[in-house]
């Protein structure tokens, strides 16, 4: 059955041919060739050649689409497609002519009334709108105003959440499984950010707590790697209350990505808010950490310890400094663990069942972590 589209896109295609409209118009001083524009289905939606309007060419769109950009001759005419969000086919320019001077005025055609499309949109557009907020490209003066031009509440929760693939893949996220999700093109903005991430703005109830966002974020992650994507970090920003919010939410939510990588290696939905002592650690200058680490270990290196000590004092971190717990965990007696940690004492200074010492062994191993992200041995 065919799908009947939203009001929101019957009206952005009215819009558009109403832009495209204009603007061929304008070209019939310049030249004696027909400028229009067809849509998705290859019917005529703006022409210099008012009886054109309302034609259906849809045997052009396959050849057009399969031209992947470039300028194709078809039946005397040449056809440009406009570039267009995720990579598929909304729009193409024709000019009347097949020759040299046909394809000159469609690509300069298609210039021209892109630059009147991409205008409009960012004049209009609500997700435009919300990408300048996130991107900080718009005065916190004029948030508000714009928000009433567009219909867009101001004041109410909104989470944000930035997706990320775990390896960097140039081709990015799937929009499109991410939009299905959420197709609440009123209230949840899906914008691509950058060459690979993926930012979801997505209103909430009143009551939202952290546990709803984690929630949220952890169907993202699941959906994606259901699709067949390969592993996303979701990152979760603190909750947005108002428009201003969120460009501050948008950077956590990245933040917390990127803190989540270096401490917390296991995990794909990293909440901002949880990430404790390591986002202060993250923003110190690695030569202020450089420091720490010798003052901390002036007797050895903290790379003295071996593979099994480290382990031991990672178990004994996990089991709040109790001695007789963690020597069960570990499956030795309580003697091997007090000579283990005496050890410890005699090679750092520290002794870990004192909880200053404890703190500072605990702040210096993720401090060495963080520095070794960064590719610095210290």
């Amino acid at each position: 059955m065919h799908k009947v589209p939203s009001r929101d896109l019957r009206e952005d295609h009215v819009m558009s041919g109403r832009i495209f409209q204009n603007s061929v118009l304008q070209f019939k001083e310049t030249t004696d060739r027909t400028i229009g524009v067809i849509d998705a289905e290859g019917t005529v939606i703006a022409c210099s050649e008012l009886t054109a309007i309302g034609k259906r060419w849809s045997k052009y769109v396959e050849p057009i689409v399969s031209a992947d950009g470039t300028c194709v001759a078809l039946e005397g005419k040449c056809f440009k497609a406009l570039p267009s969000w995720g990579n598929t086919f909304d729009y193409a320019v024709f000019a009347t002519g097949d020759d040299s001077v046909g394809r000159t005025v469609c690509a300069m055609a298609c210039v021209a009334l892109n630059s009147a499309k991409t205008y409009y949109e960012e004049k209009h557009d609500k997700g435009s709108f919300i990408k300048n907020i996130i991107s900080d490209n718009i005065l916190i003066s004029d948030i508000y105003m714009r928000a009433k031009e567009l219909h867009v509440a101001a004041e109410v929760p909104r989470g944000v959440f930035v997706i990320r693939p775990v390896e960097g893949r140039s081709e990015g996220i799937s929009l499109e499984v991410v939009q299905n999700l959420f197709p609440d093109r009123q209230n949840d903005f899906v914008i691509s950010v950058g060459e690979t991430d993926v930012a979801l703005i997505h209103q909430m109830p009143e009551s939202t707590t952290n546990k709803d966002l984690e929630k949220v974020a952890t169907t993202i992650e699941e959906a994606l790697r259901e699709d067949g994507e390969s592993r996303v970090f979701v990152g979760i920003g603190t909750l947005a209350l108002h428009l201003r919010d969120l460009a501050k939410s948008y950077k956590e939510a990245q933040i917390a990505i990127e803190v989540g990588k270096v401490f917390d290696t296991e995990r794909y939905v990293i909440n901002y808010e949880n990430l404790g002592i390591g986002r202060l650690i993250y923003q110190l200058p690695t030569t202020l950490c450089e420091m720490f680490l010798q003052e901390v270990f002036k007797k050895n290196p903290i790379d003295a310890l071996d593979q099994e000590t480290l382990f031991t004092i990672y178990k004994f971190f996990e089991n709040n400094l109790n001695v007789s717990e963690t020597a069960r965990k570990l499956f030795v007696h309580r003697n091997t663990l007090v000579y283990r940690l005496e050890k410890i004492k005699k090679l750092t200074g520290l002794d870990l069942r004192e909880f200053d010492d404890a703190i500072t062994f605990k702040v210096a191993l993720m401090v060495k972590k963080y520095l070794t992200s960064r590719g610095i041995d210290a």
